[in-house]
């Protein structure tokens, strides 16, 4: 008997990388328009509220010729970032078994958007929930409970894959199993001393679990 009838994914780190994107898109955001240079750290250390949510707080009222620009760049660019080897095959596969599929992301509808078409798996996903679309970002459950809420799910039978602490408190605040992956995450050690239910080093460890509970 299978264990889970659903599924949420991060994007960031989780399916995609797509993290040398995001630094390279905000860097050429603050250095068009405020002649500066940002190290990865000062990124990462923005993730949380949505790229919209950041360049209104930093530019104000040309906030919106900013966001035009950031996502002109993001999308352009995009060749940069793939999806993780193998990653596509397990989400067939899960469709296959007809397993629910969510996004559960920080990241922006936008920009998530941007990804998931370019790569080719939007259409695999019953729900997209980004940090635009909830109150709170994570780590609030807030994207966790839309899903199990949207399908009437029982909690125990659903699993949130991420890779960054955000996705350990959300899903544990939540009341669902979190399964932490570390092919990618720029939390590694961080993640490493937190308690996840499951952890992963590959996708292909990922995909033998799936195979297992599925």
């Amino acid at each position: 008997m299978r264990k889970y009838d659903g599924v949420i994914f991060d994007i960031d780190g989780t399916l995609t990388s797509t993290n040398e994107l995001i630094f390279s898109t905000f860097n050429h955001i603050t250095k068009k328009y405020l002649n500066k240079s940002m190290t990865n750290e000062e990124i990462i250390a923005l993730f949380g509220p949505t790229e919209d949510k950041i360049i209104e707080n930093w530019f104000g009222e040309n906030a919106e010729k900013v966001k035009r620009d950031y996502y002109a760049f993001y999308s352009e660019n995009h060749a940069m970032a793939d999806i993780y080897p193998g990653m596509k095959e397990l989400l067939h596969s899960l469709k296959e078994k007809n397993v629910l599929l969510s996004i559960y992301t920080g990241k922006g509808r936008e920009a998530s958007l941007v990804t998931l078409r370019k790569l080719e798996i939007l259409d695999l996903f019953d729900l997209v929930i980004t940090g635009s679309d909830v109150k709170e970002h994570k780590p609030s459950p807030e994207g966790i409970q839309i899903f199990v809420d949207k399908y009437s799910l029982d909690k125990e039978r659903v699993l949130m894959v991420g890779d960054a602490p955000a996705d350990i408190k959300a899903a544990h605040a939540a009341g669902v199993k979190v399964a932490s992956v570390v092919w990618d995450s720029y939390a590694h050690d961080k993640v490493l001393k937190m308690k996840s239910d499951f952890l992963f080093h590959t996708v292909e460890e990922l995909k033998k679990f799936f195979l297992d509970v599925l």
